[in-house]
């Protein structure tokens, strides 16, 4: 090997700190929004242009546990929300759940990224004020007052006409029924339900002992399935009624509150 002209060293000397600079430095902006958080890419599709997300979470793709059209959400790349991948993208800004991992966490802070974690909101009024948050972290506040206007809309059109309130059980998805403390709660107490799981005594998510439900039948089930567990739960609660949601109305606040009111007035206006 021949030993560097001076000019060529020169040259090194000036890049190498830039070279070093370089290596030491996150990537820097330019690359619109990355979600890895499933309600955030239903928000954000309705809040800014498809040219500003870079990548919605998968699971906005995979039937079954999308909050929006999988057409729609199969416009966009997808990311399994790992810190390289994201990283990589080089977002200006990473909308992610609360329950993120600490080690992704820091990965994505040492990176100098920009985040913005959302929990889930246990109420309406939590949920629009998440839909404010995330519309004020990406520049567009009316996008979010419209969603926040389209739900109180729907809060106006399924008051329960009658004070009667059926004992309902809604199952989220197989055996996991929807308790007490939940935004789903508070939706279905909205018009004109009572929730039998939350009268039995479960909070938030859970199972339920096949004895309670048979000892305490509830009026109605609303379950998004017709599999196997649904069959059994025909068999062991014959007198009792039974209605079929989406299950995309099951998971997110936001723009799926206002369907989800829709569907659930709906069922209850054919209990008499």
């Amino acid at each position: 090997m021949t030993p560097a002209s001076p000019s060529r060293a020169l040259l090194l000397a000036l890049l190498w700190p830039v070279l070093l600079a370089g290596c030491a430095r996150p990537p820097q902006g330019g690359g619109g929004i990355v979600s890895t958080n499933p309600c955030a890419d239903a928000m954000l599709v309705e809040m800014v242009p498809a040219t500003r997300i870079a990548a919605v979470s998968h699971y906005s793709q995979t039937p079954g546990a999308s909050s929006m059209p999988l057409a729609l959400a199969r416009r966009f790349r997808a990311t399994a929300g790992t810190a390289e991948e994201v990283i990589a993208l080089r977002p200006d800004l990473v909308v992610a759940s609360s329950f993120t991992a600490p080690a992704t966490r820091d990965a994505w802070a040492r990176a100098g990224l920009k985040t913005l974690y959302l929990g889930i909101p246990a109420s309406i009024a939590a949920s629009t004020a998440q839909v404010r948050e995330l519309a004020g972290a990406v520049d567009a506040r009316p996008a979010g007052e419209r969603i926040v206007q389209g739900i109180d809309q729907a809060l106006r059109r399924t008051r329960p006409r009658d004070a009667r309130r059926p004992r309902a059980l809604l199952y989220i998805a197989g055996d996991l029924a929807n308790g007490g403390g939940t935004l789903l709660d508070e939706l279905m107490t909205h018009v004109g339900l009572t929730n039998a799981a939350a009268g039995y005594g479960l909070a938030f998510t859970g199972r339920l002992p096949a004895e309670t439900l048979v000892a305490h039948p509830p009026e109605l089930v609303i379950a998004p399935d017709t599999d196997r567990l649904a069959r059994l739960r025909e068999r062991l609660l014959p007198k009792t009624r039974a209605a079929g949601i989406d299950p995309a109305l099951l998971y997110c606040g936001g723009p799926a509150i206002p369907p989800a009111l829709d569907r659930l007035a709906a069922i209850r206006r054919n209990v008499p």
